[in-house]
This record gives C-alpha cells, structure tokens and sequence, in this order.
C-alpha cells in the first residue's frame, strides 16, 4: 500500500512539472504579440513578477524539507522563463508601466523575499523554520493564481477578452489539480491546500472568458452609438430644411384620385401662349369623389 502511494506521489508530481512547465510557456504567445506590436499594450507585468517570487518561495521551502525534491525542479525552471517574460516586458513596457513593473519586483523579490528568508534564517531553527515558511508559500502560493483575476475587472468593464491569457488560466488550473493529488499523498497540507483555491480561481476565469468571448468591446459599441446619433441627427437637419415648391406640384387630393382611377382620358389643346393639359379622371370606388381635371402648367 506504502509502495502504491509512493508510485502515485512520484507520478502526481511528475505529471505537476510537466503541466507547470506548460503553465511558464503559456504566456508565449502574449510575448511574441508584444514583440510584434513593439509594445507590451493592456498586458500586466505583475502575474510573471509575482510567479518568479512564488518559484523563489518554493525552492527556499523545498530546500529546508527532504522529500519534495520535485520542487526544486520545476521552480528552477519557472524562476529562469519568469526572469526572461520579465526582462522582456520591461524591454517594451512605457515608461509608466515599466516604473511600475520596477517598484513590484523591488517589493516582492528584493524586500519580500529578502526579508523571509531573513528573518527565518535568524529567528527560527528546525523544524519552525520549515513549517514556517510553508505557511508563507501557502499564502503567497494563492497570489500566482489570484495575479491574473487582475484583468477580471477590465474584462468586465471593456467586455472584451483581448487581454486575458485564457491559455495561462487553462494551465494553472490544471497546474493545481496536479500539485494538489501530489501534497495530498504526500501528506503536506502546504501544497494541497492552495491548489484546491487555485482551482476555483482558475474555473472563474474560464467561465469568464466564455461569457465575454464573443461580446463587442464597450469602445467599439460607444463608437457605433455615436455614428447612430450623428445619423439621426443629419435626417433631421435634412427635415428641416424647407422644400422648393414648384408651380408643376399636383394637388395631393387629386393625385390621389388620379393614381386611383382606372380611366384616364387626357387632351392636349394648344393656347396660344402656354401648353394646358387637360387629364380626365374617373375615380374607382370613390362615390363621394368627384371627376376631377387637373391642370398642369408646362
């Protein structure tokens, strides 16, 4: 049984480096839309600043336990891709957006993560130290996944999903299923339970992601509404504006008739100084209507 749960362990935590490395190349093509555009566009730094300190957080964790070797592995591998989306984005970023993709990594990486190993380096010993710190990877864990809700509420206000990684959302989600059965087996709660938050968060994004796929952006629907108003407000500057009436105009009454009438006799007497035509009309179903002869001057 013993042997069973080792096997199931090593194959869950196998299977989590090669779903978690799927999950740091996800962002790909983000990047290369970003290299083409030459610029890094409505995309945040802050989901790849905020893995590299939870790759950074979870090497430090491993290193202080003895059977999670797994660990040190795939987040090697996720702190070197995260430096490089990092570098990347800041190559591209506006001046705005890069200050503050700096001021992040100063106070996540630098601060942050000086600071925990730090003050647990100088504060506790054994076995404290380790469970101490996977208490901190466990908080700090739940960031990895909630770090892309941050384009949740742009989502939402643009209704428009042109810049949410649904492709990173699809991997963390199976990311934390994987990690989850592997803390699970292995009986470390600091594993298994951020991934079971992990999870929901990532099932969120993905319900949000088909609700607003095929919405028309908010900027594009305020551009249409616009067009219709200038629209409608032309036809009735055109309304407005008087029409020439012209001596040749039929009376409506009796074009009315006439466009009625099934006999329509016309004679032409020549006058000596204008052309009169002289149209009879015999009205169909109008007993109160008289004949009328309609004079139309040429």
């Amino acid at each position: 049984m013993v042997g069973n749960l080792a096997h199931l362990t090593l194959a869950f935590g196998l299977l989590g480096n090669i779903v978690s490395f799927m999950v740091f190349l996800a962002p790909i093509p983000t990047f290369y839309r970003i290299y083409k555009k030459k610029s890094t566009q409505g995309f945040q730094s802050a989901p790849y600043v905020v893995g590299l300190f939870s790759a950074m957080l979870w090497i430090y964790y491993a290193l202080l336990k003895s059977n999670v070797l797994l660990l040190i592995t795939i987040n090697s591998v996720g702190c070197f891709i995260e430096t490089l989306y990092i570098c990347f984005f800041l190559k591209y970023a506006t001046k705005e957006a890069r200050m503050e993709s700096l001021k992040l990594i100063g106070l996540l990486i630098v601060v942050g993560f000086g600071l925990i190993v730090g003050l647990t380096q100088g504060l506790l010993t054994g076995v404290t130290r380790g469970v101490a710190v996977g208490w901190i990877c466990l908080v700090f864990s739940l960031c990895v996944f909630v770090a892309p809700l941050g384009v949740l509420r742009q989502v939402i206000r643009t209704k428009s999903v042109e810049y949410m990684p649904i492709l990173l959302s699809v991997a963390l989600t199976l990311s934390a299923v994987m990690w989850f059965f592997y803390g699970l087996l292995l009986g470390d709660f600091n594993i298994a339970i951020p991934n079971v938050l992990g999870f929901t968060f990532g099932v969120i994004q993905m319900i949000l992601y088909f609700v607003y796929k095929n919405k028309k952006p908010i900027t594009e629907e305020k551009i249409t509404a616009i067009g219709e108003q200038k629209y409608t407000t032309s036809k009735v500057e055109e309304q407005k504006i008087p029409e020439t009436i012209d001596y040749k105009t039929i009376d409506v009454v009796k074009l009315d008739a006439l466009l009625s009438s099934d006999v329509l006799l016309a004679a032409k007497l020549k006058e000596s100084e204008h052309d009169v035509i002289l149209v009879a009309v015999e009205p169909q179903a109008h007993p109160n209507v008289p004949n009328h002869i309609i004079e139309v001057s040429v």
